[in-house]
């Protein structure tokens, strides 16, 4: 679990990422260089988040691309999957969970969990689901840089 102190709201307490892959975590079905390394750090202590990956595996490559990586892996099928995504949120807990996600089908996760963040990769962002975020970030490690330096998110959502 990882507390977020905000000043001017109340702590975020975390224990659950949830990430989309391909445009979020991957560009072209390959994982972005430095993501491997920070979603290890994310797993263990001071932070102890259990990461979850929830993706259609268009590219067809995240179960070779996560392998070794401390995470568990959802592939969902071809419909309704901003609904599967928002169920996943929901089945572990909204109010302990963090989404990053960059596609239209990520907006209702984003909009539901405790914080939900947008990233603008190489495949950009819908407008939509940035919207539905608290925060947006120009690319992954950026966002994964948030929670691993506290005094970041909170300089970007105190009040």
């Amino acid at each position: 679990m990882a507390l977020y102190a905000i000043p001017g709201q109340d702590s975020l307490e975390v224990r659950h990422l949830v990430l989309d892959y391909n445009g979020t975590l991957a560009t072209d079905g390959t994982l972005v260089p430095g993501v491997a390394e920070r979603l290890r750090e994310l797993a263990l202590p001071p932070h102890h988040l259990l990461i979850h990956v929830v993706t259609a595996d268009t590219m067809g490559t995240v179960n070779r691309q996560l392998e070794g990586l401390p995470c568990k892996l959802s592939i969902l099928g071809p419909a309704e999957q901003d609904k599967a995504k928002l169920k996943c949120v929901q089945d572990i807990g909204v109010e302990w969970t963090v989404a990053i996600g960059n596609g239209q089908n990520d907006h209702l996760m984003l909009a539901a969990a405790a914080l939900g963040i947008a990233v603008i990769g190489e495949e950009g962002a819908a407008v939509k689901t940035i919207l539905a975020s608290r925060v947006a970030c120009r690319d992954i490690l950026t966002a994964l840089d948030l929670l691993l330096n506290p005094k970041r998110l909170a300089a970007t959502l105190r009040c």
